[in-house]
This record gives C-alpha cells, structure tokens and sequence, in this order.
C-alpha cells in the first residue's frame, strides 16, 4: 500500500498528524470562545470570546490545517481503512470540548425538554419553561422547530437520558455521529455501485472540516439526515443489482430492499423535510432490469410507500402531528449573502437606495429562486430518467452513462452513479436555491456527488471556503461582510451564468 513506503508514506503520515493539530486548535478555540451557554468572563472576553484574539486565532490556524489535509488527499487515500481511521483521531478533540460554530445545539437541547415537559416544541422555545433558554441564539427563541418528529423525539430522548444539560448535549452530539457512522458504513458501498474508489468517497464526505466542525462538534442533526440518505440509496442500489445476481431471488429481493430503502428515506424526512428531493431519484435507481414507466411506476409506489409509512409512525408514535411543517416557512428570517436567492434581493436593495428608492426584493426573488428550482428538479430528474448526463461533463469524462438500445422506450441499462450524481445534484440546487444557506447545508450533497462523481474540484472548493464562514461562537463571516458578500456573490453568479450559457450552446467545448 501507498502509505507503508517512500513518499507516499511520508505524505500520508503528514496530512493526518497536520489535520489532527488543526483538530486540536479548534477545540482549543472551543474551549475559548465557542457555542458555550454562558459568556466568558467580562475580563477576558476581549481574547477569549467568539470574536476574541486568542480563539479566532485559534479557529483560522485550526480550519486551515484540516482544510488543508482534507483538500491534499482529495485524489485519493490508502484505504477505506485510513480514511476511517484519520477521521475518527481528528473527531476526537472535537467531541470532548464545547460545542463549536452554532448554538443549534441548544435549541435541540430546549425542544427536548419542552417535548419531555409535555409541551409543543413547534411553538418556539421561548417562555415554555425551559432552563436553557438563554443560551439559544435569541433569532430562534421564538421560531417553530423545522425539524420532523423523528429527530424531535430523539432530542426529547437526549434529555432524559442526559440528566442535565452537559449530558443532554453529549447525547444530541452521539445522535450527530450516530448519522455519520451510518455514512461510514453505507457510503463504501454505495460507491462501489457507482464505480468509484470507496476510500476516496468516505475521506471527501466524512473528513471535511465542515462535516467535523457542524456535524461532530455542533450536533447538527444534518448528521443523522445525511446518514439515512445514504443508507437508503445503498440499500435500494444493491437490491435492483440482485435482479442480475445469479442464484438469488432478484425481483423479490430488489422489492424488499425498494421498501426498505423507502422506509430509510422517510425517517430522512423526519429529520428534515429536504431528502424529498432525493426520492424521485430513488424510484429510478430501484427499477430493476429495463427502463420502462411501468418498472418507474412500480419502483416509485414501493419507495414512497416506505417514505409515506416511516413518516407516518414517527409521527404517530412522537404524538407530535406535522406542527414542524410550519416552521419551515420560517427558516428565511435570516438574510446572508451566501443564499444566492437572497443576494440578489439584497443588491437590488442596495441599487434602490443608491437612487433613493426604498425595495424589499428579497423575498420576491427568494419566491423565484424556488420556482426556478422546481423547473430544474423536473428537468434534471427527467434527463435522469432518459439516460443521460445530467450536467454534461460535470460528473467527468468517464463517468457518463452509456445507453444501451432497446426498441422501446428509455435505454434499458444505464450506470447507477448517474442517478446518485442526480440526486447530489438535485440536493446542491436545493441548498443554493433555499432562503438561507448556512455552511453545515453543504453536507447534504456532499456524500452523494463524492460517491459518484469523477471530477471533485467544482463542488469541494465551495465546501473549502464554507469551513471559514463562522466564527467559534456562531458568529457569521457573512452578516460581518454583508455588502461586500453580496456584491461579490451576485459576481459569482453572473459568471457562472454566462458559462453555463456558453457550455450549452457548444457542449463539445466543456
């Protein structure tokens, strides 16, 4: 193996022991200035709160020594083996200090108690009589939790079991590595079934410094959704590869494996209502055999049979009905440059007063971008479906799906990655087109384009510049650069328009 001689060895050894220092600097950051639920004392804030000398300079040293680890073995790693076990030594500073870059992981820890005190955690969390109140992010005191009942419930579980808020906060962050083991586990699989190296797929998703700074030491419960996506994927793809297995059961098993990837998308969704854009992807990837809509049409009842059902006895068995489905109209109360939507509704708001015109555009172009988004989900699903490449190019040269002719219909075979490369694709659409983007978003398409597209560059540069955007405390780079932001996300966006303009009209030039 590559890392047992020479060179290689050296440089494996240097890009785990360097992300392990940069580990440590952010706990020390933490321990500093992080998401602690009381403020440092009044003397030292000035170096060691959120904002504060000591712990940014800790965080900056700390964010770019992961980032650069994880960014130098992007090519590759040994194996699946070392990938796991780098993750796991850089993980382990991170889960014995404070909670780091967000204070969600107290509104958790409140819609938990508010749940076991047997009140409505999707009233907001504010005069409910919980003791944690205040070290809630006060712009979600009163915000309804957007979250489903499965993840609910099991912060209501973390207090039980926690017995106080140290113990609580310990289980929410086991709930958070609960999901990323089922990632650890399922990913290697998943994306052998798209013909790419597993090691390569596990390091991009699982060693990134978003992922172990939002998912290890915030608990965000991304975690736990990204973790059943996965999951769901794996188990659906290798059930319609049974059907050309011989000696098995392929129709019977592939059917099984349908509903039971079904079931895991929708205790997805009862985490967070954005894995529904996965499962029309799901439905194409669990039909077996020729691509004909009667195999979609049977495929997808199987799917969103399971989904409906898993939704259905979370909550029922949460006794929490579908208050969540509220909150999610609320989730727009922040407004930062980095949702494109809302960058361009602000610079118009700028230009406005540049000419002494009051506007509010964000909210109109934020109700655009989630129209354009449902017109590009439709396409891109439908380009799916027929076989192609979805974004030509995009997934690499070797990665686009060869047709194979069949008098009716669709092609009748067609690469798997293809679909998993959709269903990241149509996640990424989603987290740009969503009201507010915050860096642990990124995650949710992460896992899936790492296991099935060839080329890397275009999706983990942004995922690298997301590992800077929030201070230790929480604190946003983007509401501390909210002009400048805006003004150069709108750039972003023009260019990236114009090439894909460019790209369309002379695809062989791509």
């Amino acid at each position: 193996m590559p890392d047992r001689c020479g060179d290689a060895g050296t440089r494996y050894h240097l890009i785990r022991y360097v992300g392990l220092a940069g580990a440590v600097a952010l706990a020390v950051a933490a321990g500093l200035g992080g998401a602690l639920p009381e403020p440092p004392a009044a003397g030292w804030a000035v170096f060691t709160s959120g904002t504060g000398v000591l712990s940014v300079l800790a965080w900056a040293a700390g964010t770019g020594a992961m980032v650069w680890a994880w960014w130098s073995a992007r090519h590759g790693v040994p194996s699946v083996r070392w990938a796991s076990t780098t993750v796991g030594i850089w993980a382990v500073p991170l889960l014995v200090a404070p909670p780091l870059g967000s204070r969600d992981i107290y509104s958790y820890a409140c819609q938990g108690w508010i749940l076991r005190d047997g009140g409505d955690p999707y009233s907001g969390v504010a005069g409910q009589g919980c003791p944690w109140v205040d070290a809630v992010a006060p712009l979600w005191r009163d915000t309804p939790a957007p979250y489903g009942p499965l993840v609910v419930w099991l912060a209501g579980l973390a207090v039980a079991v926690g017995a106080g808020l140290t113990g609580t906060l310990l289980a929410l962050r086991m709930t958070a590595v609960a999901g990323l083991v089922l990632v650890a586990v399922a990913l290697p699989g998943l994306a052998a079934r798209c013909g790419l190296p597993a090691g390569r797929a596990l390091w991009l998703t699982l060693g990134c410094p978003v992922a172990l700074i939002h998912l290890v030491s915030g608990a965000h419960n991304d975690a736990l959704m990204v973790g059943l996506l996965v999951a769901a994927l794996w188990v659906i793809a290798a059930g319609s590869a049974r059907v050309t297995d011989p000696g098995t059961d392929g129709i019977g098993g592939a059917s099984v494996a349908t509903v039971a990837g079904g079931l895991l998308l929708g205790l997805a969704v009862a985490v967070k209502a954005t894995a529904l854009v996965v499962v029309p992807f799901a439905a194409v990837l669990a039909v077996a055999g020729p691509r004909r809509p009667a195999a979609l049409v049977r495929a997808g009842a199987l799917v969103v049979a399971g989904a409906v059902g898993a939704v259905a006895a979370t909550t029922a068995l949460s006794g929490l009905g579908l208050g969540w489905v509220n909150g999610l109209s609320r989730s727009g109360d922040s407004r930062q440059w980095t949702s494109p939507p809302t960058a361009v509704g602000l610079l118009i708001d700028y230009l406005g007063r540049l000419v002494g015109v009051r506007l509010d555009a964000v909210g109109a172009v934020r109700v655009v971008g989630l129209a354009l988004l449902a017109g590009f989900l439709v396409w891109l699903w439908w380009r799916v479906w027929r076989g192609g490449d979805p974004l030509s190019g995009w997934r690499g040269p070797d990665g686009r799906a060869v047709p194979v002719a069949d008098s009716v219909g669709p092609p009748a075979t067609w690469d798997r990655g293809t679909v998993v490369f959709g269903a990241g694709l149509a996640l990424a659409a989603t987290v740009l087109a969503a009201p507010v983007v915050y860096p642990w978003y990124l995650s949710w398409p992460l896992a899936l384009l790492a296991a099935a597209a060839y080329r890397t560059g275009w999706f983990l540069l942004p995922v690298a510049v997301a590992g800077f955007l929030v201070l230790p405390d929480g604190s946003g780079v983007a509401a501390l650069t909210k002009a400048p932001g805006t003004v150069a996300m709108c750039a972003l966006i023009v260019v990236l328009v114009v090439r894909a303009v460019r790209s369309a009209r002379h695809p062989d030039a791509s």
